[in-house]
């Protein structure tokens, strides 16, 4: 903090470890027919790691304790959660405004696949025009009564992760991670900015983290020793699960059967959430 330092951070440039970011002016209200209890933000400091696989399972997981579960897809550019789940039906809407997809177990499920002619045309929108796109997710669609949305982020700190933590009332994030080394820099961004945006990081999720040797049972760790273990001790947060490479849960996301997956892998996570509400 600066000797100099008013308490105004809404009118300081500096980034000091005091520095507070006000959300609370920016929060948009969901639509008046929607009333959503707890947030969950699912994010990544880089894609390809994992972020949509592990937003699906909670939800699964969440969904089958008894709650009533959401996920609003803000990868605009790279949606994958309607594969995920085997959609095929566009979402429809009215004068009072959208409507969800549901799952066949009944998980409601907003992503800019439903709204799409053709799930396969490229969105080649510009960032102000992608971030307005995910604010209208939380909106305009009517999610009815909800006690866990889940939110799959596009990775990086940009437009769209910016305009959820502004927008939206996120109660925590779960940052998804490889074991790579590089990585373990790219997640301490992300814990950054979650940080400075006074968001809670419930933990972290490491995907790819070993393959089991089917003849042996031994894990062997492809990607080398994980630093994720590092990483959460730093910032005082816990490790929330462990994902191997398992072709059964690749096979059942590429199916669309995630509401079919069996295992116990993540299952902390999905108990940290529950206490939550």
């Amino acid at each position: 903090m600066s000797e100099n330092c008013t308490h105004d951070c809404g009118t300081c440039g500096a980034n000091c470890g005091e520095r507070k970011t006000e959300k609370t002016d920016f929060l948009e209200a969901p639509h008046m027919m929607s009333n959503i209890k707890k947030v969950i933000g699912i994010v990544s400091g880089k894609g390809g790691v994992g972020k949509s696989l592990v937003t699906s399972m909670l939800a699964v997981l969440i969904n089958r304790k008894g709650y009533k579960t959401a996920v609003l897809d803000a990868d605009i550019t790279g949606p994958s959660i309607p594969k995920m789940f085997g959609l095929k039906d566009k979402a429809a809407g009215d004068e009072l405004g959208i409507y969800p997809v549901r799952t066949k177990t009944g998980i409601e499920v907003i992503s800019v696949n439903l709204l799409l002619e053709d799930e396969t045309a490229p969105v080649i929108w510009r960032g102000p025009v992608i971030a307005g796109t995910v604010k209208q997710f939380w909106t305009d669609v009517i999610w009815g009564d909800i006690d866990f949305m889940f939110i799959d982020m596009p990775p990086g700190t940009g437009d769209v992760p910016l305009t959820v933590f502004q927008s939206v009332p996120v109660d925590g994030i779960v940052v998804v991670a490889s074991p790579q080394e590089l990585v373990s820099m790219i997640v301490e961004k992300a814990v950054k900015m979650a940080g400075m945006m006074n968001i809670p990081v419930l933990g972290l999720i490491e995907n790819m983290s070993y393959v089991k040797c089917p003849d042996c049972g031994k894990e062997i760790k492809v990607f080398g020793e994980s630093r994720v273990e590092e990483t959460a001790k730093k910032y005082g947060i816990s490790v929330l699960g462990k994902l191997p490479l398992d072709e059964k849960l690749a096979a059942a996301g590429d199916a669309g059967l995630m509401e079919l997956f069996e295992a116990t892998y993540i299952d902390g996570a999905a108990d940290k959430i529950e206490a939550m509400i």
